[in-house]
């Protein structure tokens, strides 16, 4: 029989708001997470500067935001039909494997076609790590602490990709250059997932997540569960709509801000670098924060004002004022800031996705944020290639802009949560209790 550890033997962490039995889980998704994120701000210069051309790079970079959309729907799904321990342990294989070919072969022979195979193949594997612990904090813990056990999960995964990574790359570049850099993203990503396997015991994880209705109903229904609960249950649709919203200017950001800032603005590498390092550590700081809020004022509420609304105004001012400024360091840092403390307004989107359905599909609905999570990954540089075109960069921006008062709106009229702490004197949210006919927690 499993030992566990009495929730009164780690009072901090129970104010924090962090499940004890995961505790170490959050360390090994920060140092996988930084290995994953070292690279994220100088690769497309890397292999435009290596014998490939910038178009080359994002296409080799939108098929890896491909890549990282299946990983994203297998790391739901698949923690549901067999644990999330052993697809974090895929997930973690998968990447190391792949980074070894893209690293050994794939780069030294400057085959276009090498790069994008084994660099879009890794795209797998970190959403399979990553967001499947993130499942497993929505299966182990507490109803009234998944906003800030989901805040600490945030901390992690941004404080890895692109804030810490992005800090190890400024040093490690000058130290090693570039590619030697490369190899010390490995090293990172292996040490997380020794962590993972050597520390965390939580034993749900460990084991499957269905019920034993669904065991009934074999691999292949089980794993389309993930995808028509999106028609039985609306309110789930509408929620992969926000999580999508949420990060698709993110990743399109990546895109074109090094050049924005770097060649329009006039912002050296290591300034680049820099601000988006101090943007991540200030962003991921208030995850836990945001999180924390949420669960006292409400899920819904924070996600709409804070989210939706705070996102799509700091962004406009974080591509805007330093314009304006002349280029002022200090005022891009600041706007920078805003914009990624606003994101974590998303934080309670995942309390939201496990509390909006029957208990039987919340594997199936934490399976779908996994699969939005991801889609923003390829919707964000995607959206840029498509609308720059037309619009130009600032037109792209306003669209992001749009894009998010978008989410704001479906948030406050679509996702009223029976759940939602802050809804529990609301009238709507009481009929809606009444109407599921079951207990959710």
């Amino acid at each position: 029989m499993t030992k566990t550890t009495s929730p009164a033997a780690h009072p901090l962490l129970i104010r924090l708001g962090i499940p004890p039995a995961l505790a170490w889980g959050y360390i090994a998704v920060l140092l996988f997470m930084i290995g994953d994120g070292v690279e994220s701000n100088y690769l497309a210069p890397y292999l435009s500067n290596n014998g490939f051309t910038l178009d080359i790079a994002a296409t080799v970079i939108a098929f890896y935001g491909v890549t990282v959309t299946l990983g994203s729907w297998l790391a739901g799904s698949l923690s549901t039909l067999i644990g999330p321990r052993r697809v974090m342990l895929a997930g973690g294989l998968i990447w190391i494997v792949f980074e070894i070919l893209f690293l050994a072969i794939a780069l030294p022979s400057k085959s276009v076609l090498a790069v994008a195979l084994t660099y879009g193949l890794r795209g797998i594997a970190y959403p399979m790590f990553a967001y499947a612990f993130l499942v497993w904090i929505q299966s182990a813990a507490p109803a009234d602490m998944r906003g800030s056990a989901t805040g600490w999960f945030w901390l992690a995964f941004t404080g890895g990709l692109p804030t810490l990574g992005s800090l190890v790359a400024i040093f490690s570049i000058k130290l090693i250059g570039e590619y030697g850099t490369f190899w010390l993203s490995l090293g990172l990503v292996v040490m997380g997932l020794v962590v993972m396997l050597v520390a965390v015991k939580e034993r749900s994880g460990y084991r499957s997540l269905l019920d034993e209705q669904q065991r009934s109903q074999g691999t292949w229904r089980t794993l389309m569960g993930g995808i028509d609960i999106l028609w039985r249950e609306p309110r789930i649709a509408a929620a992969a709509v926000v999580r999508i919203i949420n990060t698709t200017p993110y990743f399109g950001f990546f895109i074109f801000l090094p050049g924005f800032f770097i060649e329009r603005i006039g912002f050296t590498q290591t300034e680049y670098l820099s601000l988006i390092t101090i943007m991540g550590l200030v962003g991921m700081s208030f995850n836990p924060i945001v999180g924390k809020i949420s669960d006292r004022i409400g899920w819904r509420k924070v996600l709409t004002l804070f989210g939706g609304i705070g996102s799509g105004i700091s962004m406009l001012l974080m591509y805007f004022v330093p314009q304006w400024s002349g280029g002022s360091f200090i005022l891009s840092v600041i706007c920078a800031c805003l914009y990624g403390i606003t994101l974590c307004g998303y934080v309670p989107a995942a309390a939201l996705f496990s509390s909006l359905c029957q208990p039987k599909d919340k594997g199936n609905s934490m399976a779908i944020y996994c699969f939005a999570a991801g889609l923003s990954t390829f919707f964000g540089p995607a959206l840029y290639g498509g609308l720059n075109t037309l619009f130009g960069t600032d037109g792209v921006v306003w669209c992001y802009a749009l894009l998010y008062l978008v989410s704001a709106l479906v948030s406050w009229f679509f996702l009223l949560s029976p759940l939602d702490p802050g809804e529990q004197n609301n009238p709507a949210a009481k009929k809606l209790r009444r109407l599921d006919s079951v207990t959710l927690e």
